[in-house]
């Protein structure tokens, strides 16, 4: 029973939040929410010692029937396998720090108990989701999770931006999830099963590689991932989605959502390598999407912004090196960037609270003495991101998608490119972020010292941060694999086209070099020169292109041209055809009824009096008259 505990206690701390919140205290809120991922977490641990004593097999497990119809079946079953130990360890142990955190920062929130069930609710999902052994129990998950964003994106429904903001992520990514569903319909038809092991054994006998039907499969299935992990071109909802309180987006970002579609890929990826043009496509997808969010990076001016566009482009690094078919490097990725880009939204959520919720960065400055401890832990995340070279967990894990986008069958030289120019553009924006907020001028004043309870999460991830990628090392550095090792049963291993030291060297020092390089001119533009910087933002076409980058190249701009205003416009037409005039037709009778109804409440006695004797009159002489007839 042990592998369906693992999201029973946090779905058991929804339910109990939900149930009585308002009638308990915060405290209980506090040990319902808390504690019920923290023994998820304990769980995790215990099942991922088990598989591992197990040599690595899988532990499968079956709660109870869910559907059962003619031709088809589907149980409420677990299975934990080396992938699913991953994701299920990040998910728990992060989602645990996270939440711990929030209890300090949503401390004082009116909603305190209602924050914590929603929460508890999404960690649940989104464990369902990974340890899923059916696609239709996957798709529960999956759907789960964007319920869930729903609810917290919009957490504070009083602003109508908020509303906004929710609304737009649950739409968009209903389109991927729409791919995946029609995925889903079209592997059961020709497979006749939805079990995920049947399938990825049994797909390689029925298609030949290429074949038209399984590229079509795995392209929607991508669709599903794209909308969830917010790529090009479904990537419009992730920067809005700050809207939410800091805690959300750190859970989005680090542990759940977002990183749905990365999981998707990995586990389906039999039917990804039987399609080399779906492949393909997610290795450009994520290298164009790398690119664009960290150009888009450049010009915000919210802090969290700058990391809602972060998470996009190193979501995208996952995406090139599972399109490169490095899968095992996508997910060692996976675990780094949870670890620090938890980091940097818990230490930004720190910097909001300490100056009164101010995020606008070019409002910040000086810092670095006002609060010394989130400067330190925020210096990590910040180096963890840039990879800054031999001392984070970011540079093994960036590194060897960078190396393997060029060096693995599936790479090319533009991949590659693209990484390097990723990894240029990190160590600007990243920096530059850094730099405003802790450096310079003090500019707002400190309200409040976070203290202890958000501080001890952020030095845990600060440490994780560190120390993370040391678990798998390169080639040149020790060639350690205990991850990829670790994935070897479920993973294939990443298929080189070349194996050469000498270019993996050349690789590593060029993006090591261009990630310092970016750290220097961010240093140059925003503390040495920064009237140079500004001059030159000023000019007439920087101005629009800065604009323009910020806007996220004004894909939302094309989407409301192409799809959102047509699609008023027709509906607007069509609102007073046949089938609406029935539907009015209806709700104005029952008005009118009403109205008549309402007149004959008009509050004198004596008319009711009337009415009664009338209607008692009336009674008698219906009943005196089928009397009559009778006799």
């Amino acid at each position: 029973m042990l592998p369906a505990l693992i999201p029973a206690f946090p779905f058991l701390g929804a339910c109990l939040l939900m149930l009585c919140w308002k009638r308990v205290s915060r405290s209980a809120v506090t040990v319902i929410g808390c504690g019920s991922v923290g023994l998820s977490a304990i769980v995790a641990l215990v099942v991922a010692a088990t598989v591992a004593g197990a040599g690595k097999e899988p532990l499968v497990q079956h709660v109870c029937q869910w559907i059962q119809v003619p031709g088809f079946a589907a149980g409420i079953d677990f299975r934990m396998d080396a992938l699913s130990v991953v994701f299920t360890l990040v998910i728990t142990i992060v989602g645990f720090l996270i939440h711990v955190y929030a209890t300090g920062y949503m401390h004082d929130d009116e909603d305190y108990g209602r924050f914590f069930a929603c929460m508890n609710l999404f960690v649940g999902a989104m464990l369902v989701l990974v340890m899923a052994d059916n696609l239709l129990l996957l798709y529960l998950g999956w759907e789960g999770v964007g319920l869930c964003s729903y609810l917290l994106i919009g957490f504070w429904y009083k602003d109508p931006a908020n509303n906004y903001a929710a609304r737009k992520a649950f739409l968009v990514t209903r389109v991927g999830d729409t791919a995946m569903a029609i995925a889903l319909f079209l592997l059961f038809e020709y497979m006749g099963t939805l079990n995920i092991q049947q399938l990825l054994r049994e797909a390689p006998l029925l298609w030949d590689k290429g074949d038209p039907m399984v590229t079509l499969i795995a392209l929607l299935l991508l669709g599903g991932a794209v909308g969830k992990s917010a790529q090009l071109p479904l990537q419009t909802w992730l920067p809005d989605a700050m809207a939410g309180p800091t805690p959300v987006s750190a859970l989005i970002h680090a542990a759940t959502m977002v990183t749905a579609g990365v999981y998707l890929i990995a586990r389906m990826h039999v039917v990804f390598e039987l399609s080399p043009a779906a492949q393909t496509a997610t290795a450009i997808i994520g290298a164009v999407t790398l690119l664009m969010a960290g150009v888009s990076a450049l010009v915000q001016t919210d802090i969290k912004r700058v990391l809602a566009y972060s998470t996009i482009s190193q979501i995208g690094y996952m995406f090139l090196a599972l399109g490169c078919g490095a899968w095992s490097a996508a997910i060692f990725h996976f675990v780094t960037h949870a670890f620090f880009k938890a980091l940097l939204f818990m230490g930004a959520g720190a910097v909001i609270v300490a100056l009164h919720h101010e995020q606008d960065m070019f409002k910040m400055g000086g810092l670095k003495k006002m609060l010394p401890g989130v400067f330190w832990i925020f210096l990590i995340g910040c180096a963890s991101l840039t990879a800054i070279p031999f001392v984070t967990a970011g540079f093994y894990s960036k590194d060897q998608i960078i190396w393997l986008s060029w060096a693995a069958v599936g790479g090319h030289k533009a991949y590659w490119l693209a990484g390097v120019l990723g990894a240029l553009l990190t160590g600007i924006y990243t920096f530059r972020m850094f730099f405003l907020v802790f450096y310079g001028e003090a500019k707002t004043k400190v309200h409040h010292i976070p203290g202890a309870v958000m501080m001890v999460p952020l030095y845990i991830l600060a440490v994780l941060s560190t120390i993370a990628g040391f678990i798998e090392l390169p080639h040149t550095l020790g060639h350690v694999t205990l991850f990829s090792n670790w994935l070897a049963p479920v993973l294939p291993a990443v298929q080189m086209a070349q194996e050469s030291v000498a270019l993996e060297w050349a690789s590593q020092l060029i993006s090591a070099v261009l990630a310092l390089g970016g750290i220097w001119l961010a240093y140059v533009w925003v503390l040495k020169r920064p009237q140079g910087m500004v001059d030159f933002l000023s000019m007439p076409g920087q101005v629009w292109l800065q604009g323009f980058w910020r806007r996220g190249w004004d894909i939302d701009a094309l989407y409301d041209a192409l799809i959102v205003r047509p699609f008023v416009y027709l509906s607007n037409i069509n609102r007073k055809d046949l089938i609406d005039k029935i539907y009015t037709g209806a709700a104005q009778l029952t008005e009118a009824c009403h109205n008549v109804m309402a007149r004959t409440q008009s509050g004198i006695l004596r008319w009711y009096i009337m009415g009664v004797v009338l209607g008692a009159v009336a009674i008698l002489s219906v009943l005196i008259w089928r009397l009559h007839e009778v006799s």
